[in-house]
């Protein structure tokens, strides 16, 4: 693991707390972008699982590591990178 990635994830989540506050003051447009940003949550998700995948890391752990079984996380990652445009 880097030694940034546990600061650069806490910046990424004040960012987008602070991303929420703007937007309850902005307009439907603005509430709409934040809204499409689950979807990039959801690849960088994908592309983080499917990389600790593919450097050895088990099912079993990532599936620990994201609050499910093993056969879950595999079935959630492991078949639907298709899906978010990823290859692996």
């Amino acid at each position: 693991m880097s030694v940034e990635t546990p600061e650069f994830l806490g910046m990424v989540r004040r960012m987008l707390r602070a991303a929420g506050k703007r937007v309850a003051d902005a307009d439907e447009e603005e509430l709409r972008q934040l809204v499409a940003m689950r979807e990039e949550l959801d690849i960088a998700i994908t592309a983080a699982v499917q990389g600790q995948n593919a450097r050895g890391v088990s099912w079993a752990k990532i599936g620990e590591a994201t609050g499910m079984a093993r056969q879950s996380a595999h079935a959630r990652w492991g078949s639907n990178s298709r899906a978010y445009g990823l290859t692996g």
